[in-house]
Formats: structure tokens, C-alpha cells, sequence
């Protein structure tokens, strides 16, 4: 082997070294932290190791001393809300992603920019005008205000991965249906939504996730009464580093899961048509 050959291997290897630290990196550390009991510098690892703060973060122990609380309130709220808004987003978004994908409607992208406008502007303005119209109509403080505050932040994937969906799947599959006899309704339900699927699987997760993580809108939506992981993770991260780190990583496991599925069904033809 030639030394331009070795050199570049040698460039490959440091390279995949450096992103690994990177990738896996803080991804270790969290492991490390979410066990550690005792871990002072300057030591690389913990002194003492224990699951102390699984436990109470899990709820299958009581103990003031380590100063972390139960987290199953706050996961079985989250996973409530974002399953509600996974299906009010997909109520939505198949239809309008169909319509948008499979006919010529004017201002169409107009109608998407639309969708996208809750990303384009910095959020907290935008919720700090909302809190006041929700509090005149009482939905601040409440799990239909708080889900409402992610359907509007998640639609954007829901419709846009949709739309893509369905318009990579051939007209002429749809038309072939209906020159056989079926009506645009069941050809609709046994040609195109299977086809879609998998698209639309992705855009659910995307919305899922979305609403998982989603902590501006609800803390200024749902305090004091709602309380999902991500609220809980930002006002443990300044006192306990080891709670919030359980915390991160539980965030992180639902994650990790709905992103090899996606990986599995998410084509390319699934996000070719995304914004045209």
C-alpha cells in the first residue's frame, strides 16, 4: 500500500474518531452522570456509582436526599398530549396533503408557507401574544390549550411530509382503480393511503417527537398545572445534574426508536415532492 493510501486512511480513521466523540460523546455522558453519586473533580469517572436516581425518577422509592422527584406524571402527560396531537395532525394533514399533492389549487404555495410560518418567526413572542388570547378564553393551564400550542407548532411536518407522501405515488395507479369501476372514495382507501403509508407513518413520528420535546409553548401555555418531561429537564438541569440527565435520557429512548423507523420506511420518494 502506497503512502498517499496509508495517509488517507489514516485521515479516514481520525475523522470517524472525531465524529464518534461527538455523536456518542455527550450521549456516554449522560449514561454516566444519570448513575453517578459521587463524581468530583478531578476525576474522569465517578467515584461512586447507583441507580438511586432511576429509582426515584421511576417513583420505586421515596427519599428526599438526593433531591429528585417521580417522572411518571410528567411522561404519562407528555405521551397523552402527544399522542392527542399525533391525532388531530393527521386528521388534518392527510386530507389537505392530498388535496395540495393531487390538484391543481391556486396560491397552493401560499397555502404552504402558511403551515410553515409558526417556524419562521422566533417562538416566544409568538406565545407570549398567545397566553393572553388563551387566558381570555381559558385554555391557559389546560392539556386543550397546551395541545393546541403543538398542533401549531407540529402541523408544518404533518402536512409537508404528507403532501410529499402522496404525491410521489403515480396518478395513473389511482386512475387505473377508477377505470375499473371503483369510486374516487375507495380508490382513495385501497390504492393511495396504503401507498402513502409509510410517508405518513414518518410524518406521525415527526409530529410525535415534536410534541415530546416541545417546551416553550408549553411552559407558557400550561403552567402551573401542566407539567410533560422537557419542563421538568429544564428546571432540574440548574440543581441536579443527575436527575436531569435521567430525564434527558428517557427523552431520548422514544427518540432513538422512532428514528430506525423512520430510517426503515422513510424513502426518498417520501420527501422528493417536500415544498414543490
Amino acid at each position: 500500500m502506497s503512502r498517499s493510501k496509508i495517509l488517507v486512511k489514516a485521515i479516514e480513521a481520525v475523522v470517524l474518531v472525531f465524529l464518534c466523540f461527538f455523536i456518542f460523546g455527550p450521549m456516554l455522558a449522560l449514561v454516566l452522570w444519570s448513575v453517578a453519586m459521587k463524581w468530583f473533580w478531578p476525576h474522569v469517572l465517578p467515584q461512586e456509582i447507583g441507580l438511586d436516581y432511576w429509582a426515584q425518577a421511576l417513583g420505586l422509592q421515596k427519599s428526599l436526599a438526593i433531591g429528585a422527584v417521580s417522572i411518571t406524571d410528567a411522561f404519562q402527560t407528555s405521551i397523552v398530549i402527544a399522542v392527542l396531537v399525533v391525532v388531530l395532525a393527521m386528521l388534518i394533514a392527510v386530507p389537505a396533503g392530498y388535496v395540495l399533492a393531487k390538484y391543481r389549487i391556486p396560491f397552493r404555495g401560499a397555502i404552504l408557507f402558511l403551515f410553515l410560518m409558526p417556524q419562521a418567526f422566533p417562538q416566544q413572542p409568538v406565545f407570549v401574544n398567545l397566553l393572553f388570547s388563551f387566558n381570555k378564553i381559558g385554555l391557559t393551564s389546560t392539556i386543550h390549550g397546551v395541545v393546541l400550542i403543538h398542533l401549531m407548532v407540529s402541523l408544518v411536518f404533518a402536512v409537508w411530509i404528507s403532501s410529499a407522501a402522496f404525491k410521489g405515488i403515480p396518478p395513473e395507479l389511482e386512475e387505473a382503480a377508477r377505470s375499473v369501476g371503483a369510486s374516487r372514495l375507495r380508490a382513495f382507501f385501497q390504492i393511495t393511503l396504503p401507498l402513502a403509508a409509510p410517508g405518513l407513518l414518518a410524518s406521525a413520528v415527526f409530529v410525535f417527537l415534536t410534541s415530546l420535546d416541545e417546551f416553550t409553548g408549553t411552559f407558557f401555555i400550561g403552567l402551573p398545572f401542566i407539567s410533560t418531561l422537557p419542563m421538568l429537564l429544564y428546571s432540574s438541569s440548574g440543581y441536579n445534574l443527575q436527575f436531569a440527565s435521567v430525564i434527558a435520557i428517557v427523552l431520548l429512548i422514544p427518540s432513538i426508536l422512532f428514528m430506525v423507523i423512520i430510517e426503515r420506511f422513510l424513502k426518498a420518494e417520501y420527501i422528493g415532492g417536500v415544498g414543490v
